[in-house]
């Protein structure tokens, strides 16, 4: 029985339209971000590496919201050390990703 409901769906059943590869990239920064603050990058993953800095990954659906993830940092003012594109093999739906302007705004960033 078909679904309109679009948490239900699987790849296969979302329209290729609404299918795309979606570039995923690696920010790296000094300092070390909590898992509070990964609700603010929209749901971008977020790994603290020994060496005393994290890495922020995941798909960013396009250049704007790459660069409202930078600004986001710059706000901070938690230091850049790298961003790279990442290399795509699935194609990544749409609707699963997280709209990139967040109005959450939790404070504390640790370094």
């Amino acid at each position: 029985m078909p679904t309109d409901d679009p948490t239900t769906q699987s790849a296969s059943d979302v329209p290729t339209a609404e299918r795309t590869c979606v570039p995923q990239y690696e920010i790296r920064v000094i300092g070390h971000l909590g898992s509070r603050w990964a609700g603010w990058f929209d749901g971008l993953n977020l790994i603290n590496e020994h060496e005393g800095t994290t890495v922020i990954s995941g798909p960013v659906v396009d250049q704007a919201a790459l660069h409202g993830l930078l600004a986001k940092l710059r706000d901070l003012g938690v230091p850049l050390v790298s961003v790279s594109q990442l290399s795509t093999s699935e194609p990544t739906e749409l609707s699963n990703l997280s709209n990139t302007h967040s109005s959450h705004n939790p404070s504390g960033a640790t370094s």
